[in-house]
């Protein structure tokens, strides 16, 4: 047995695995979650004209727009539906995962300030950019309903699968956002890079066609987008059109589960130097 005395050693060891991520400061840190998503719902409609009018305004403009130049025009099918309610279904969880995609990537710089003077976990803040869009989906949402009853359409048994599908956007945008963001800190190109990213990713959803366009040969390709699942499984659940969960869903869940880890690691490694880099 040591003497009282004799000093004690103790060792520090870096924490590996699932340790290393610290999940469990997410929930110590839980009000400050709530009060950063409040504060950027504030900062996003302040002396705004319109007010949460825009989270509407976006996707319907859009929907129109494609109503009349690849519907109408184009005549892309629509898989029996009206093609207003074909394309403003695609359109929500997009804007969803587009907005939420594009400010918590940004959500490290923007809040320079912050991180320099004191301590939090940083993964808070790009979850609450990607919370704050919900309340935007809800709004978008609602209207939604209105056109469906407008156009006479009633929702399919299986619209109880909705919130899988929300969450599977949500996973997508802070999986991607959590590496772009890390990367936006010490390359500010990312910042440029994230709105043509967005623009090019919408068209290779499928949002404005079918996923039934894109030839058999090709749709284990085509899955590997995580946005495909989302935005066919919103149809299937609302609308009954495409094909159910089957094995393209699941590619794209593997895809938005597997950039999620490797983003939550990647985070936490560079988190050490936002202080100074950012």
């Amino acid at each position: 047995m040591p003497a009282m005395n004799e000093p004690r050693s103790i060792v520090i060891k870096p924490s590996k695995g699932w340790a290393a991520l610290n999940l469990k400061d997410l929930w110590n840190y839980r009000e400050l979650i709530y009060f950063f998503t409040w504060r950027d719902l504030k900062v996003r409609y302040k002396q705004t004209l319109l007010g949460a009018s825009w989270a509407v305004l976006q996707p319907f403009l859009t929907m129109v727009v494609f109503s009349i130049f690849f519907g109408g025009l184009a005549k892309v099918p629509s898989d029996g539906v009206p093609y207003p309610i074909f394309s403003y279904t695609a359109l929500i969880p997009w804007t969803l995962f587009s907005k939420a995609l594009q400010d918590a990537s940004r959500s490290l710089v923007s809040s320079a300030n912050i991180i320099s003077k004191i301590y939090f976990p940083r993964l808070i803040l790009p979850l609450s950019s990607t919370l704050a869009g919900l309340v935007d989906f809800v709004i978008a949402f609602v209207v939604l309903l209105g056109m469906m009853v407008f156009y006479g359409i009633a929702p399919t048994a299986n619209i109880w699968m909705l919130p899988v599908f929300v969450l599977l956007a949500l996973i997508t945008a802070i999986g991607f956002a959590l590496w772009l963001s890390a990367l936006n800190v010490m390359y500010r190109d990312v910042g440029y890079i994230i709105p043509f990213l967005t623009q090019f990713w919408m068209y290779i959803t499928p949002i404005a066609y079918p996923a039934s366009m894109v030839p058999e040969q090709w749709k284990i390709l085509y899955a590997l987008n995580p946005m495909t699942g989302v935005v066919e499984g919103f149809r299937w659940a609302l609308l009954g059109t495409g094909e159910g969960p089957g094995i393209s869903l699941l590619i794209s869940a593997g895809i938005s589960v597997l950039v999620t880890v490797s983003g939550l690691f990647y985070f936490r490694r560079m988190e050490r130097k936002f202080a100074d880099m950012v």
